[in-house]
């Protein structure tokens, strides 16, 4: 239910039971997702499996680009917190405006 809900590990560690199952097919599915969420872990898993044959170049590639883009956009939202975080509280970039006694 966690993967079904987005938890992006509980997607991973899908992946990795139907692995150790023997259901590579639906493994490969579940790191594409997990990946696609910007998980670290499925991109090393599927990275193995290209390498074994078991994901076509294509695939991969477009899991490594939907990595990257999920990456790029949580760098952002964290970047965009931040900002509000230090207009919201006056803060100006140049360290801490109190003074320690």
């Amino acid at each position: 239910m966690a993967a079904i809900g987005g938890h992006t590990f509980a997607r991973h560690n899908l992946g990795c039971l139907e692995d150790a199952n023997g259901r590579d097919e639906r493994a490969i599915k579940h790191w594409i997702i997990a990946a696609t969420l910007g998980v670290d872990n499925a991109v090393k898993c599927l990275r193995d499996r290209y390498i074994d044959g078991l994901v076509c170049k294509e695939d991969f590639a477009a899991a490594l680009r939907a990595h990257q883009a999920a990456i790029d956009a949580t760098k952002r939202s964290q970047r965009e917190a931040a900002t509000e975080y230090a207009i919201r509280n006056n803060v100006n970039g140049q360290g801490s405006s109190t003074s320690v006694p």
